[in-house]
């Protein structure tokens, strides 16, 4: 084993740490880098993962000692974060950017279905028990999503005269979509949520990239022949984008009593 990995080897390291503020509990996870020079900490907006990271000769007590002194920070900027919405009866989730209250139909056949009602409010009905309402919602939006990010794929790819291997649906936290160089299209579930013109407007980028694999103005021009909203999804995206990632998340625990000092690490 060359010697520079012996160095960053830390096989019994943990891969998290604790953090305990106000009587609540904070997953920490630890994260070293090579180019890292000091110690670090980061709240991930879409996952609300907390991560410490830690420079390659840092000690997992220094990194603990770090994590513990900044606990009110990192309470604060997770209540900071947009409130969590669980896939649960009364939560209201919107689907192709139109609000829908999840309601539990318990003793009901079936699994999930769309109800719209008198006054034109949108119901998503979930038969079953209460402890299947999360995973029902969840698997009926991944499938509604694959069927609208596929139809609206082929449907570009043909508008360009190319063909595209496959189309794949993730819970990518990172970006929205993706396209390989073998013709494979990824794509976020969570664009269910969002304004169909949203959609369509990742659709159009990442079918793009099946012609130019780079962010020319040959592939801007592209995007806007398969997709007459670019700015205005774009526009859409930046405000709101992150707020589709609150979403199914579990609720955080309550907010502490008294008010929090330091909400601000310095380092």
């Amino acid at each position: 084993m060359p010697t520079r990995a012996l160095l960053y080897r830390r096989p019994t390291e943990p891969q998290a740490i604790q953090v305990v503020f106000d009587e609540s509990v904070y997953l920490v996870r630890l994260r070293r880098h090579r180019q890292a020079r000091r110690y670090t900490l980061r709240i991930q907006a879409a996952t609300r993962e907390v991560v410490l990271t830690m420079p390659p000769r840092g000690c997992l007590k220094e990194a603990k000692s770090f994590a513990e002194k900044h606990g009110g920070w990192i309470a604060a900027r997770l209540h900071r974060l947009p409130e969590a919405a669980p896939f649960a009866h009364g939560t209201v989730v919107p689907l192709r950017g139109q609000p829908h209250r999840i309601v539990h139909r318990r003793g009901v056949r079936g699994t999930v279905w769309i109800e719209i009602g008198e006054d034109g409010g949108r119901s998503l009905c979930v038969a079953g028990q209460a402890e299947h309402v999360d995973r029902r919602v969840n698997d009926f939006l991944r499938r509604e999503a694959r069927s609208d990010l596929e139809a609206a794929s082929r449907a570009a790819a043909a508008a360009l005269g190319v063909r595209l291997r496959r189309v794949s649906v993730r819970d990518q936290s990172s970006r929205w979509g993706s396209c390989s160089t073998t013709g494979v299209l990824s794509y976020s579930w969570r664009l269910i949520l969002a304004p169909s013109f949203v959609l369509d407007y990742l659709v159009a980028h990442e079918v793009a990239h099946l012609v130019e694999m780079n962010h020319s103005a040959r592939f801007w021009r592209l995007v806007d022949r398969l997709c007459p909203h670019v700015r205005r999804a774009r526009t859409w995206l930046d405000m709101h984008g992150t707020d589709l990632h609150r979403y199914g998340m579990p609720a955080l625990p309550p907010l502490p009593a008294r008010p929090l000092a330091g909400l601000r690490p310095r380092w």
